[in-house]
């Protein structure tokens, strides 16, 4: 009997329920799913951002957007596709934030202090990073950010990344191929 699941447990809306909800205006519903979505919201965030202070920061942005536009889901795809793309600029903002911040900064003394990589953001380290390679790619060739973000980053399926970026899935995936072949060099040696 104790490996039977509950009715109460069976009976526990989803996020895609909670978001349908929300999005009718239920405020219950929107409190709950932002609770149950910051976890993963600040893993997916992680993704983008490797310092946890700011993936942290990203999240909260995340947290907001989709309680000011929860009514804007209307349910045509799921709402972790949704969510993604939330995801997905909201990182890219604030990595635009951070690199913006960083070149406002003065120039550092003569013996700068020792990095450590674990607490260091990503702006203020030396490498070159897939959100760096982004930026240049949103300037450069900005038909070809989306479909590289949604498939490689957030993990859509070629199917659900097509839908989400407006575009046939044969033009996704001759696009998600242009944009790897192009982003390559780019993060290569760094």
């Amino acid at each position: 009997m104790g490996d039977q699941p509950t009715a109460a447990a069976a009976d526990e809306p989803t996020a895609e329920d909670l978001a349908r909800r929300a999005a009718a205006g239920d405020t219950a519903a929107l409190d709950r799913l932002l609770a149950e979505l910051r976890p993963e919201v600040v893993r997916r965030c992680g993704r983008f951002l490797p310092c946890r202070e700011d993936a942290e920061e990203a999240a909260q942005d995340v947290l907001l957007q989709v309680a000011r536009h929860i009514t804007g889901f209307q349910g045509r795809s799921r709402f972790s596709t949704w969510l993604y793309t939330v995801v997905a600029n909201c990182c890219r903002q604030k990595y635009r934030e951070l690199r913006r911040r960083a070149a406002e900064r003065p120039a550092p003394p003569t013996r700068p202090e020792p990095v450590d990589p674990r607490t260091t953001s990503v702006i203020a380290g030396s490498r070159v990073d897939l959100l760096e390679a982004l930026d240049r790619l949103e300037r450069e060739y900005p038909h070809l950010v989306a479909p590289l973000v949604y498939r490689d980053i957030c993990h859509l399926d070629y199917a659900e990344a097509a839908e989400r970026a407006g575009i046939p899935l044969g033009t996704l995936k001759s696009r998600l191929h242009e944009a790897r072949k192009r982003v390559r060099p780019w993060l290569s040696g760094y």
